[in-house]
């Protein structure tokens, strides 16, 4: 019994004195549409992709997303969601305050059924973004 309760100590010290890195992913962009959302409250259609290089960089370290355009674009994650996976997609999400203070939430999605092309979203309720990436 005694043995089994130093093993147990030992353990939760092991545990406890263990760290966790976050680690730094840097995307680049190749193109990005935009999608608006009427008075009325419907959607509209997705703009025409248009060129664009950028860089984004998720430091979790910082828990941050940075996207260096012409005005830099800093998302503060305020939670981090859950992956989800199923045939097509593998969904990670974010919920994000940005650096004007508004709430969103940003997602990566792995379209897997179009050669794992990954997109970059970043969802207001009355706006979307979404940006084509490469790892």
């Amino acid at each position: 019994m005694k043995a089994l309760k130093i093993l147990a100590l030992l353990f939760f010290i092991l545990i406890g004195t263990q760290q966790t890195f976050a680690q730094k992913y840097r995307f680049k962009t190749s193109s990005y549409s935009v999608m608006e959302q009427n008075a009325k409250g419907q959607w509209g259609k997705w703009s025409d992709f248009k060129d664009t290089s950028l860089i984004i960089t998720l430091d979790g370290d910082k828990n941050r997303i940075v996207i260096n355009s012409a005005q830099t674009q800093l998302y503060t994650i305020d939670v981090y969601g859950k992956t989800i996976e199923n045939e097509t997609d593998k969904t990670v999400t974010f919920n994000c305050i940005d650096n004007s203070g508004n709430r969103c939430v940003i997602e990566i999605i792995t379209r897997k059924k179009q050669g794992n092309r990954i997109q970059f979203y970043i969802n207001y309720p009355d706006l979307k973004i979404v940006y084509n990436i490469y790892p």
